[in-house]
């Protein structure tokens, strides 16, 4: 058996046992090709949460990571959320832990926190509001005058403070992918592709966003592609989104700028573990009352702007 024979198979017993379950899939912008077929949705972190919070069905398949299985469940507490594999963790929302952001705030009084959602639950319980990649300028500009934390990720923050000239105390996390694409990779890109137009995300260290030609989340990547005029774009985010920006856009190539630029959490979730999610209904990813109330606060006050 090819395959792509197998693979067929696979999404049909998907496609039936989703309309037996009543279910949606959402899938990630990084995840592999033939999951993000199948997904209902395709996203970023903001699209997800936005279909997530308006999403009426009894089972949410969410092809992403832990953090964001744990927004649709807070987002949609009468649903029953799947993570098709459970140990599809992301390392930036492992660099904070609650108990470190209550000692923060104590050592900081009076300050607000924006917390970028690649975070978990409960981080998210103790912030003010959270941001995502795609609206983070548009967050903190909210916030008015007063000193703000902002976790976990230090680049986008930094980005952030650049673009709206304000300081902010930054907590020093990372994405282990985009810190691993180098300004090298874009120069050298660059070169080899005269004409081509850098898009990179605000993950990213600052010498990377400073060659850049435009510093996006991956759902304004995939808008810039369709689009801006440039027939070759190069990528400096996680290499799954470039399934979907050749599907979307045929006619206009797209170069990764680095081809190690690969999330192995991202890449877990398979064809047979959403099946086998359908089948046993777990892994359940659900959160606390008294968290998911406290972290929904947060995740409502970023989805009202």
């Amino acid at each position: 058996m090819t395959q792509d024979t197998k693979n067929k198979e696979l999404i049909e017993k998907i496609l039936r046992l989703k309309e037996k379950r009543r279910a949606v899939i959402l899938s990630h912008n990084y995840q592999r090709p033939e999951v993000q077929d199948i997904g209902d949705f395709v996203g970023d972190s903001l699209e997800l949460s936005r279909k997530a919070a308006g999403v009426k069905a009894d089972v949410i398949v969410f092809c992403g990571v832990h953090f964001m299985a744990e927004t649709a469940s807070i987002l949609s507490p009468n649903s029953l959320v799947l993570l098709p594999d459970a140990g599809s963790g992301c390392p930036m929302a492992d660099m904070i832990t609650v108990e470190q952001l209550v000692v923060w705030k104590k050592e900081l009084p009076g300050a607000r926190v924006v917390c970028y959602v690649n975070s978990t639950a409960a981080v998210k319980a103790e912030s003010d509001i959270c941001c995502t990649s795609a609206n983070a300028v548009e967050v903190v500009r909210s916030m008015g005058d007063g000193r703000i934390l902002f976790v976990p990720d230090q680049y986008l923050g930094r980005y952030v403070s650049t673009k709206i000239n304000r300081d902010m105390v930054l907590w020093p996390g990372f994405c282990p992918i985009h810190v691993n694409i180098q300004a090298q990779d874009i120069i050298r890109q660059k070169k080899k592709h005269p004409g081509a137009v850098a898009l990179v995300h605000p993950e990213c260290r600052p010498e990377v966003t400073a060659v850049a030609d435009e510093v996006l989340s991956t759902g304004g990547m995939l808008r810039y592609a369709r689009t801006a005029d440039a027939k070759a774009m190069i990528i400096g985010t996680e290499t799954g989104i470039l399934h979907r920006l050749n599907k979307e856009n045929l006619g206009k190539t797209f170069i990764p700028a680095t081809v190690k630029a690969v999330c192995p959490d991202m890449k877990k979730i398979t064809l047979e573990k959403v099946l086998w999610a359908l089948e046993d209904m777990k892994p359940v990813v659900s959160v606390p009352a008294d968290v998911r109330e406290r972290a929904r606060a947060a995740v409502d006050k970023m989805l009202a702007l």
